[in-house]
């Protein structure tokens, strides 16, 4: 499917800012005086990160290039 260069940005926008608030939350669960005890939500934010990192990479190398 193809889509627009507005699109495309409006996405690659979206998921930064969710990217940021992830971020965010990891840095809030590993400074909590028992980071261990909040291990599911790591793993599950970290792997999150991890998967709209790619999602973004992958947005990016669609958009035109300004040349």
């Amino acid at each position: 499917m193809d889509y627009s260069a507005t699109e495309l940005t409006e996405a690659k926008r979206q998921i930064d800012s969710i990217l940021h608030k992830l971020n965010e939350t990891v840095k809030t669960l590993e400074a909590k005086d028992e980071p261990a005890r909040y291990k599911a939500q790591l793993t599950l934010a970290k792997r999150r990160i991890q998967a709209l990192t790619i999602a973004v990479d992958l947005i990016e190398t669609q958009l035109p290039t300004d040349t």
